[in-house]
């Protein structure tokens, strides 16, 4: 038996920002913020993208929903090609496809009440066709999420961070999707609240089926919520393996610099600290061949030359290095 159709496939996926300078303001370079992602969610999975700030992550989960137009790539939703739709096909595909923002004091309309930031979608997609439905369901959106009825005339001002990101939470269910992008949903949040949410997403998951694209810096709460997990750097894809494997058996020389600084509860459980040396390479200038190849405690000569693609092993695991397969 063939394998299910991914929901989300990405092919070689490309964000180039151009930089203008100059009295004519011309290109004077460009940023390879996205630089050849390609992956592959399976309908009902949650996979994590970790990697430092600034790798691409974000921009990688925008892109897939257009809310930044990729340079070039393909973007496959089941199994149509997203790139290709025109604004009202693609408003349409909005209904599928949603995000959860990071920062949930910025996300959130000031000036409009919980009602009208929930409500809003329900009446751009005809969900609704009175005051009474939009009222009714709203609050059991609110309910969901664990919220009240009697915080609907309230304002975002009113609520704590964790509120925030629930009502985030409920307005990106509202239309029903069956992806969403959490995109570093998290971060903003203290750690207590994190635990909260991250519980409440994957409650949400198994009661509505959902599948999630899970964008964060932290490892240990990607561990916890992911089913597999995408590791990234410089814009490019390094390893994509079960949340499992990856963390018992990292394959690629970053992914374990990343690991051994994730910090272990049990103070008699030394872990080996992997110091990468300098810094991240410039993006507008990466260099060529493995774009790690730089910081690699591994590196040889094919790599500062060839750029090596991601490939799958016998397990299932797969990993762009020359040196680890």
């Amino acid at each position: 038996m063939t394998a299910p159709a991914p929901l989300l496939s990405v092919r070689n996926l490309k964000k180039h920002f151009a930089i203008k300078g100059g009295l004519l303001s011309r290109e004077v370079g460009r940023v390879h913020a996205v630089d050849g992602v390609s992956l592959d969610i399976a309908a009902g999975e949650t996979l994590g993208m970790v990697g430092e700030s600034g790798c691409g992550k974000s921009t990688t989960g925008r892109c897939i929903l257009r809310l930044i137009e990729p340079s070039s790539g393909d973007i496959q939703f089941e199994g149509r090609d997203v790139r290709a739709l025109d604004t009202d096909a693609l408003r349409a595909l909005r209904r599928d496809m949603q995000i959860i923002f990071q920062d949930p004091f910025a996300s959130l309309n000031p000036r409009h009440t919980v009602r009208g930031i929930v409500g809003e979608a329900l009446i751009i997609h005809g969900l609704v066709k009175n005051r009474q439905q939009l009222e009714a369901r709203v609050v059991e959106l609110l309910e969901t999420v664990g919220l009240r009825a009697d915080h609907m005339p309230r304002f975002a001002h009113e609520f704590s961070g964790g509120q925030r990101q629930r009502i985030g939470i409920a307005r990106a269910l509202a239309v029903e999707p069956k992806l969403i992008v959490c995109d570093e949903a998290v971060s903003a949040l203290d750690v207590s609240i994190q635990a909260q949410v991250i519980n409440l997403l994957e409650d949400l998951q198994e009661k509505f089926g959902l599948t999630y694209l899970f964008i964060a810096h932290d490892l240990s709460v990607v561990e916890h919520i992911s089913d597999r997990v995408a590791v990234m750097y410089l814009g490019r894809v390094v390893e994509i393996a079960s949340a499992r494997a990856l963390y018992d058996n990292p394959r690629h020389p970053y992914t374990e610099a990343l690991l051994s600084a994730v910090p272990i509860p049990d103070p008699t459980v030394k872990r080996r600290r992997i110091m990468l040396k300098g810094d991240v390479p410039n993006p507008i200038r990466p260099p060529p061949g493995c774009h790690f190849h730089p910081r690699c405690p591994i590196a040889e000569a094919r790599c500062r030359t060839e750029a090596p693609a991601l490939e799958q092993n016998e397990d299932g695991h797969w990993v762009a290095c020359h040196l680890r397969r």
